[in-house]
């Protein structure tokens, strides 16, 4: 609450169903504020996540996307979509391989998303720095201008790497219990 006060309008969250509870009733008294789903999205989640967020930063497979778009015709909302990369081709990680993303792009244009950039997490213990660089090249590829990536530990490197939408969420809450 003392962020709100203070202004600040860009929240993330992780997990829809404690989002719903932390926010619904602070959106409907801050209609300004912008809510941004960086977890991962399960299906039988859209309807719910569709209402709260603003953006889904998340979105990694044509099955999530025709749920997406069906969901937001049927509740009239635009939302704001981030494909989800999975940059380091990394197995137990989220994310559309980067040789299926053009394909993926197109699919997601078709069913009229609102596509606006990318998002990745980069694997742990490499240099996180080359992978923001390719970030950048497959946005500008696709003329997207919006990145989303970048954490509490490597956010300097992806800024300047041209990430539009950090996530620092540990560095200004702390560690979740």
């Amino acid at each position: 609450m003392p962020l709100i006060e203070h202004g600040h309008l860009e929240y993330g969250e992780n997990k829809v169903q404690e989002a719903i509870i932390k926010w619904t009733d602070i959106k409907l008294a801050n209609p300004n504020i912008k809510l941004h789903l960086i977890g991962k999205l399960q299906t039988n989640k859209v309807k719910f996540a569709i209402k709260l967020f603003d953006y889904i930063h998340s979105v990694d497979t044509k099955k999530l996307a025709k749920k997406i778009a069906d969901e937001k015709f049927k509740q009239n909302k635009k939302i704001k979509i981030f494909l989800q990369v999975n940059i380091g081709d990394e197995e137990q990680k989220s994310g559309i391989s980067k040789d299926k993303l053009n394909d993926f792009y197109s699919y997601c244009k078709n069913l009229n998303l609102d596509v606006v950039g990318l998002m990745c997490i980069p694997p742990a213990n490499d240099n996180a720095e080359k992978y923001f660089k390719e970030m950048t090249v497959l946005a500008k590829k696709l003329g997207l201008k919006e990145l989303s990536m970048g954490m509490s530990a490597d956010y300097f490197k992806a800024v300047k790497n041209s990430s539009t939408y950090i996530r620092i969420g540990s560095s200004i809450f702390g560690k979740r219990s």
